[in-house]
């Protein structure tokens, strides 16, 4: 037999072995739509049972509606934004990373655009555009997906997965079984935490979970006060117990409970932390980040001469929102009806530090159903990188939110998701 036919026998017995392959997929999500699609198309007959009416609900709504997929950062870059088990993707990103993503995408007919910070979004703006396409390759693919089909157990055998019993009591065995039912975030679109029940009868240990990327409650009446006021360029820092923990830089929001926006949702994973250790947290708003003290002070000087004769009230509309004024005059105790030029040293040194300062203390943050992503889940440790199959039952695999990752805003999570998918969609598939 010659070395050409021997290979193409060798194929065909192999496609023919992946045939019988039986793999199920649990949550139609990023990841379960990827690893499903994956599978299948190495030849594995594939079920994806998904528990909602239709496939991708929670990918539908991402980035407002416009999902942000994946962001051009470098994998060295990218890892930072998941603290603190960002190592654990090393191997999935270096197999399906943020270029293979786009191309992907691409052949399936998903253009692209990048914008600010690097986040990438369909050029349609249309979150839905991006789940049709998931689900149109992965039926083709060879998958057969069951909607309203929520899963409620594994079927196991002696250190191995067998299948699994949906809610109807039906049971569809199986060689693999992949988890990719999300986590416990906005859970009308589906992610009710059911995977972390699953993982734990399988012998998996489940990391705490609580809400991340989420916004933040404040102490007193100042945010319902500024409610709707949106700022934007500011840094954001907040410190524990009276130490400065981490900042970030963008765009803020006040509402009538607290802070959210960007800027306060990448915070959030470290102050819902140190809440929940009983720590005191105060968030602390640099209004004017551009200008550093010296700086700051040459233009407040500047500008009560030049505009001494206004009222200080009416002098800092040159400075502050509308909304921020009442604000700023409660915190640094000024006189509104002041002439500009009357203000003291004294007195404009609160004002500099106010506006390089502006303090609230936090109290809590919002439930689970007002959070972006899930922080905890099923421990990394347990779950072997490099195929994201279970070091604990044979047959098994994770991928998506479920697992113990998260990161902030900008794209990363989503390719977590994908990246993940796609890694243990190929693995369960051969």
């Amino acid at each position: 037999m010659s070395h050409l036919t021997s290979r193409r026998v060798y194929s065909k017995l192999r496609l023919t072995n992946m045939a019988q392959k039986k793999v199920v997929v649990v949550g139609a999500g990023a990841a379960g739509l990827m690893a499903a699609g994956q599978a299948a198309g190495l030849g594995a007959e594939t079920l994806l049972l998904e528990k909602m009416i239709r496939p991708g609900r929670k990918v539908s709504i991402a980035g407002k509606g416009r999902c942000n997929l994946t962001n051009v950062a470098p994998v060295s870059d990218f890892i930072t934004h998941f603290a603190p088990n960002g190592r654990f993707l090393r191997q999935a990103f270096s197999r399906f990373f943020s270029t293979d993503l786009l191309e992907f995408l691409r052949v399936l007919g998903i253009e692209t655009v990048t914008e600010r910070g690097g986040r990438v979004f369909p050029a349609s703006g249309r979150a839905q555009d991006v789940v049709d396409a998931l689900l149109r390759w992965a039926q083709q693919s060879g998958v057969t997906v069951k909607t309203r089909s929520p899963v409620k157990q594994l079927i196991l055998g002696k250190a191995r997965v067998l299948g699994v019993k949906t809610s109807s009591g039906r049971v569809h065995s199986s060689d693999a079984v992949i988890i990719a039912t999300g986590g416990a975030s906005y859970p009308a679109t589906g992610s009710t935490g059911d995977g972390y029940g699953l993982a734990e009868s399988a012998g998996h240990k489940i990391v705490p979970i609580r809400p991340a990327l989420v916004p933040l409650e404040t102490a007193g009446d100042v945010a319902r006060r500024l409610q709707g006021l949106s700022l934007r360029n500011v840094t954001v820092t907040a410190f524990v117990d009276g130490k400065k923990e981490i900042g970030a830089f963008g765009e803020m929001l006040f509402t009538h409970f607290g802070i959210s926006g960007p800027a306060t949702l990448s915070l959030s994973r470290y102050v819902v932390d140190a809440l929940r250790a009983h720590h005191k947290v105060a968030i602390s708003i640099d209004l004017k980040p551009a200008l550093d003290e010296r700086m700051l002070d040459a233009r407040l000087i500047r500008d009560l001469s030049r505009y001494g004769k206004r009222r200080f009230h009416t002098w800092l509309k040159g400075l502050l929102p509308r909304k921020l004024i009442p604000i700023c005059i409660d915190f640094t105790s000024m006189a509104a009806d002041r002439l500009a030029h009357q203000v003291t040293a004294g007195e404009r040194r609160r004002l500099l530090d106010w506006l390089k300062d502006f303090r609230l203390d936090v109290n809590g943050y919002r439930p689970f159903s007002e959070a972006i992503i899930t922080a905890g889940g099923v421990d990394t440790r347990e779950i072997d990188p490099r195929t994201m199959a279970s070091r604990i039952t044979k047959g098994l695999y994770f991928a998506g939110e479920v697992l113990d990752l998260d990161a902030d805003t900008g794209g990363y999570n989503l390719q977590a998701a994908f990246s993940t998918g796609w890694l243990a969609g190929r693995s369960a598939g051969t």
